[in-house]
């Protein structure tokens, strides 16, 4: 993090919490209803299909509307291919974010080592309106983007898709109807023990 100089900057700027998720063509596990004494059984392939990268961070300003934003990556499959975002991909999500609500950004995040990696930490140091804080350890209670991950997964529950693009357009319609609908977002926050009406000190 920066000096006095970032700490400044960042009054009056949003509060962004950033996660990521991976998906893939084997669905999620959800309950359902069947014949007594006869499971339902939801049939997958069984080879490797690639995987779906997706960064998404709800931003929160007391007097402003929750945003949700997200940058997805699709990941064919193959030996030596990567299968995570990288720093670039995350950096650009966060610059969209900053382009979009055109203030200071105040960032907290896990300690993923792509977030901590020195590469990560020369893009942070160029832009002096972001401020970025770590979550403890093994904290996914405090990042309210959890909550997005699984209410997003429970609408998946049991699903599978024919193949990795129709499994991106499944997942992009879910986050979409999340951006319209920032009084989920806010109990996403509040199940954090915050609330995205209450100011914090500076």
């Amino acid at each position: 993090m920066g000096g006095g100089k970032r700490a400044r900057a960042a009054c009056g700027g949003w509060i962004c919490f950033e996660d990521e998720a991976g998906f893939t063509r084997r669905p999620p596990k959800g309950r359902t209803w069947g014949r007594r004494g006869h499971t339902p059984v939801v049939t997958v392939s069984g080879r490797r299909s690639g995987r779906l990268s997706v960064a998404a961070l709800i931003a929160m300003r007391p007097g402003s509307r929750t945003r949700l934003c997200h940058r997805l990556r699709t990941h064919p499959a193959g030996r030596g291919k990567r299968r995570s975002m990288g720093e670039r991909g995350f950096i650009a999500l966060i610059d969209g974010v900053h382009q979009l609500l055109g203030a200071p950004l105040v960032l907290v995040w896990d300690r993923l080592n792509t977030h901590i990696s020195h590469a990560m930490g020369e893009l942070i140091a160029r832009r002096e309106w972001l401020t970025v804080f770590l979550l403890p350890a093994y904290s996914p209670q405090l990042n309210p983007v959890e909550g997005a991950w699984a209410h997003i997964k429970r609408s998946l529950a049991n699903l599978a898709v024919v193949a990795l693009d129709r499994l991106e357009t499944l997942v992009r319609k879910r986050l979409k109807r999340l951006q319209y609908r920032p009084g989920i977002l806010n109990g996403f926050i509040a199940g954090t023990g915050l609330s995205p009406d209450t100011p914090t000190s500076p």
